[in-house]
């Protein structure tokens, strides 16, 4: 930081000040807790994520609780809308959209296959380099791939792009900066969930009960609910599919989740009957 230097040394000493008790502020708002902390401790985020950190999971040790809590921090609308209910729904909501994206959990997995989650930081075995090349608002950086990373699994060049924006990295030159730190990965995925990309509303008002349906929804059957959750996150892949095992994957995840939070799951958890937006996170 500089400083300019006045004839007058308290003019000068003033500016000094300033900046000093701006820098405290800062450093005070970094050690200030989260709205989110007194609605999920440490002790509550272990017992959703009990295997997280096994020697198994190729993201042991990156997803870290105060990542989590920081990340909130850049979103204060995220679990602070609403009910305490509402908001414990909607953080529950979260944890499970993103323990499906990134689980490690099998059938017979030790505790039940929905007590895995944040196993996976990246894609494994990525079908293309998700370069949307048609999209020159954010135009592909040669040499890059824009699969899957972070807690939300952020994917293509068109989100890479704006979220990289919003959050201050370089989305399109540096996307690996999403595995690698776990501040920001875990921003990339709130980043998803707190943002409007028309024509889909955000998942955030989707589940504190501010989305208005447009006309275009109502004749797609895109009711308000968790079901509404994944569509905008993955449905031109899985939604429109009755009984589909990824969405039912994603639904019992969010039943275990609300139950530990100990509230409802709330109406319309699946997306069986709803056309999609066709794009994915």
């Amino acid at each position: 930081m500089a400083f300019l230097f006045f004839p007058s040394k308290g003019i000068f000493l003033s500016s000094f000040l300033l900046c000093f008790a701006i820098l405290s502020l800062g450093a005070e708002a970094r050690r200030s807790p989260s709205p989110i902390s007194s609605l999920i401790s440490k002790e509550l985020f272990d017992s959703i994520f009990i295997h997280k950190d096994n020697n198994a999971c190729p993201a042991r040790n990156f997803y870290t609780y105060d990542s989590f809590i920081n990340a909130s921090k850049r979103f204060p609308r995220f679990g602070t809308t609403g009910s305490p209910a509402t908001r414990k729904r909607e953080i529950a909501a979260f944890l499970a959209q993103i323990s499906h994206e990134t689980t490690g959990g099998w059938a017979t997995a030790p505790d039940g296959p929905y007590a895995w989650g944040l196993c996976f930081k990246e894609e494994i075995s990525p079908q293309s380099n998700y370069c949307d090349s048609t999209n020159t608002q954010w135009p592909c950086y040669p040499g890059q791939s824009y699969k899957g990373r972070g807690p939300i699994q952020l994917s293509w060049n068109y989100n890479y792009g704006p979220a990289g924006k919003a959050l201050g990295f370089d989305g399109l030159r540096n996307p690996d900066v999403v595995s690698n730190n776990s501040l920001i990965a875990f921003q990339t995925g709130l980043w998803f969930w707190m943002t409007e990309q028309k024509p889909k509303p955000s998942c955030h008002n989707v589940m504190v009960g501010k989305y208005v349906p447009t006309q275009a929804d109502i004749a797609a059957n895109r009711t308000k609910g968790y079901g509404l959750v994944t569509n905008i996150i993955n449905g031109g892949l899985e939604c429109g599919i009755p009984d589909d095992s990824r969405v039912n994957d994603r639904i019992e995840y969010f039943k275990r989740y609300a139950t530990l939070f100990k509230v409802d799951t709330g109406p319309n958890l699946d997306c069986a009957y709803q056309k999609s937006f066709q794009t994915v996170a």
